[in-house]
C-alpha cells in the first residue's frame, strides 16, 4: 500500500491500482465510481504489479483535476460523439421495426442517447493526460462503450478494451 496527498491510500485492486477517493458526477449514475491509476497491463501484456511512483501519482492528479474542471464540456462532447456513433452503427437496427422486431427507440438527440450510457464501470487515469472511461452501454451490453480522452478531448470511442 502507498499513500498520496491527493489520492489517499493506493491499493492493488481487481483491475490495477485504485485510489482511495472515488468519482461522483451529476452526469452519470449516482454510485461511487472507482478510479484506477495507471495501466492495468505493461507493454508485454503482463499485469502491472508495481505501485505508481510519487511523480506518476502527481501527474495523474493533474490529469484528473483538469478533467473535473472541464467535466461539463467533456460530457457534452461525449454526448455528441457517442450519439454520432449510435447513428452510424446502431440506429439502422434500433430505429427500424422490421430489423429489430421491436418498436423504434426514437433516439433522435444526444440527450436521449446519453440515457443509455449512464453506468460507468470505472475511470482509469493514464500517462500523458489520457483517461479511459468504460461504460455499460444499454444498447450493446456485450461490447459496452469506452471513451478515451487526451487532455480532455475525445481521441477514441470503441467497445470496452478497444481504445
Amino acid at each position: 500500500m502507498n499513500k498520496h496527498k491527493y489520492w489517499g491510500s493506493i491499493e492493488e485492486d481487481w483491475a490495477g491500482f485504485s485510489a482511495e477517493i472515488v468519482f461522483y458526477s451529476k452526469h452519470f449514475s449516482s454510485k461511487p465510481i472507482t478510479i484506477f491509476l495507471g495501466s492495468e497491463y505493461d507493454d508485454e501484456g503482463e499485469e502491472v504489479e508495481t505501485v505508481p511512483t510519487h511523480d506518476e501519482l502527481d501527474n495523474f492528479e493533474k490529469t484528473y483535476t483538469a478533467f473535473l474542471a472541464d467535466l461539463d464540456e467533456v460530457v457534452d462532447e461525449i454526448k455528441e460523439k457517442t450519439f454520432e456513433r449510435y447513428l452510424k452503427l446502431y440506429a439502422h437496427y434500433y430505429e427500424n421495426a422490421h430489423k429489430s422486431g421491436e418498436e423504434p427507440l426514437n433516439i433522435d438527440s444526444k440527450d436521449k442517447h446519453f440515457e443509455n450510457i449512464q453506468d460507468v464501470n470505472y475511470i482509469r487515469i493514464l500517462r500523458h493526460g489520457n483517461i479511459q472511461i468504460p461504460i455499460r452501454y444499454k444498447l450493446d451490453t456485450e461490447h459496452g462503450i469506452e471513451i478515451r480522452l487526451e487532455n480532455n478531448k475525445i481521441i477514441d470511442i470503441g467497445g470496452i478494451a478497444e481504445t
